[in-house]
């Protein structure tokens, strides 16, 4: 009896202890998936990839452009809406100019006045005999705006280097100036060594990287303003005695055949190796296009592909603004749902606040079906044991074949202050019953032990006065 006794005590005391330590360790979480429904939408395209989504949708009426690369840019979004090679080095010849005037207008006040100095005047004596100049003189004292109009309106090379040296000393310090804002823009291939368009195999960008800076130039900064100038007069310098007259040389301002309404400023370019190029600006219904063309079939045909693609951005896509206001029903439901789901925790929301993009663009066909809005809480997991935690979640444009992720519910969530614990738990409605059942299965443990122990205690006093019988019953 005496070992069956001991085999059921350690039993016991097992079963009892097992069941002390589940019920003291056993995590309670709350996860995001209380939240949303089991099948999240798949096929979500996130902000990085609508840079580039909309090239991989097939275009039945794609528009023949006679370049060697060029771009359709949606500089309101920031999607590629047309393209090819658009990452592909190419010179771009006088176009290189943008960036020149841009710096021009940032750095310098328009009413400055500039002297070409002996520098200057040998780095413009330098130019080729075909270069298109102004006719600056050593000595000649002009303005700033005067070389701006020149060099815009008339692609005035001598002009470019007197700007550039005017504001560096000389045209190699300025080009790294160049450099610097092209990296400061985003531009990812770009490196210029001229700064006027010198026909050099090392002065190169692409397509893609010429329309962040002429939408730089033409958002703000007065570039827009100059390039859509027909007409321009030089006062006389101390050089020149006579007024200067210039005529806007860029066929969508010169001429009628190729006058576009909704242009909003650009460039034109041509030397030998770089042959034809254009870059230009569109601005219809507060949205901008920009359009860059290199080594395009002809002069006149780089005008014809810039106009059909402008049309073809205007009609085959759409680019809608995104507001917070469209989001706020469902992001305080957002809020509701979490707070009813930490309502028997120990954590409270400290700060919850939006990041949107400002637009999203999508064929027209497709907006012209409809949206919705839509938190996606798919991978959203609250920690209940953390003490602070910051939730990213995103928001989205849903149409009927395809999801945009257009910004993001930024969530942070802390610990209430004033708990202290040795081990510290998160409280949830499961703890007080965890706690009486962890008390309950002590004390029910030590009522056991304290039977057992009664029972072998009796057991030894009944085994002992049987045995002092029959000791006894032997001595007789």
């Amino acid at each position: 009896m005496s070992g069956m006794i001991k085999n059921t005590i350690k039993m016991l005391t097992s079963a009892i202890l097992a069941g002390v330590i589940m019920l003291a360790v056993f995590p309670v979480d709350v996860h995001g998936d209380d939240l949303i429904p089991d099948n999240p939408d798949d096929g979500i395209i996130t902000v990085n990839e609508q840079q580039t989504d909309l090239l991989n949708e097939k275009h039945d009426n794609w528009p023949s452009i006679n370049a060697a690369a060029y771009i359709l840019y949606d500089a309101t979004s920031g999607s590629i809406l047309l393209g090819k090679d658009y990452e592909t080095q190419k010179e771009p010849a006088s176009m290189t100019k943008i960036m020149t005037i841009l710096l021009a207008l940032e750095r310098l006040s328009m009413s400055e006045t500039v002297t070409i100095n002996a520098a200057m005047a040998k780095e413009i004596k330098n130019l080729e005999k075909d270069y298109v100049r102004l006719g600056l003189q050593e000595g000649e004292e002009i303005t700033v705006k005067d070389l701006v109009y020149a060099s815009v309106l008339k692609s005035a090379n001598d002009c470019c280097i007197a700007l550039g040296m005017h504001m560096a000393g000389t045209e190699a310090e300025f080009c790294k100036i160049m450099n610097e804002k092209a990296e400061e823009l985003g531009c990812r291939n770009t490196h210029f060594t001229s700064c006027f368009g010198y026909a050099k195999p090392d002065n190169l960008t692409t397509a893609y990287d010429l329309s962040l800076i002429l939408n730089e130039a033409v958002t703000n900064t007065e570039y827009s303003k100059i390039a859509k100038t027909y007409t321009y007069k030089i006062s006389a310098t101390n050089k020149y005695s006579s007024t200067r007259e210039l005529t806007n040389a860029n066929r969508f301002i010169s001429t009628a055949d190729f006058k576009y309404d909704h242009y909003a400023g650009g460039k034109t370019g041509y030397t030998d190796s770089a042959g034809y190029t254009l870059c230009a600006a569109a601005k219809k219904d507060n949205r901008v296009l920009i359009g860059v063309l290199f080594n395009s079939g002809s002069s006149v045909i780089r005008y014809r592909d810039m106009i059909k693609l402008f049309d073809y951005g205007y009609t085959a896509f759409t680019t809608v603004p995104i507001t917070e206001a469209e989001f706020t029903p469902l992001i305080n439901d957002t809020r509701n749902q979490m707070v009813r789901l930490m309502s028997e925790t120990n954590l409270y929301i400290s700060e919850m606040k939006t990041a949107l993009t400002s637009h999203v663009t999508t064929t027209s066909s497709r907006a012209q079906l409809g949206s919705s809005n839509k938190i996606d809480l798919s991978k959203t997991t609250i920690d209940s044991q953390a003490e602070e935690q910051t939730l990213e979640i995103p928001l989205c444009k849903v149409y009927s074949d395809k999801t945009y992720v257009v910004g993001k519910l930024v969530v942070k969530i802390e610990q209430k202050a004033g708990v202290i614990e040795i081990n510290p738990k998160k409280k949830t409605h499961l703890t007080d019953v965890r706690r009486v059942l962890i008390t309950f299965a002590i004390l029910s443990g030590m009522i056991l032990l304290i039977i057992v122990i009664m029972l072998i205690f009796r057991a030894n006093i009944i085994k002992r006065r049987r045995n002092e019988s029959t000791r006894r019953a032997n001595m007789l």
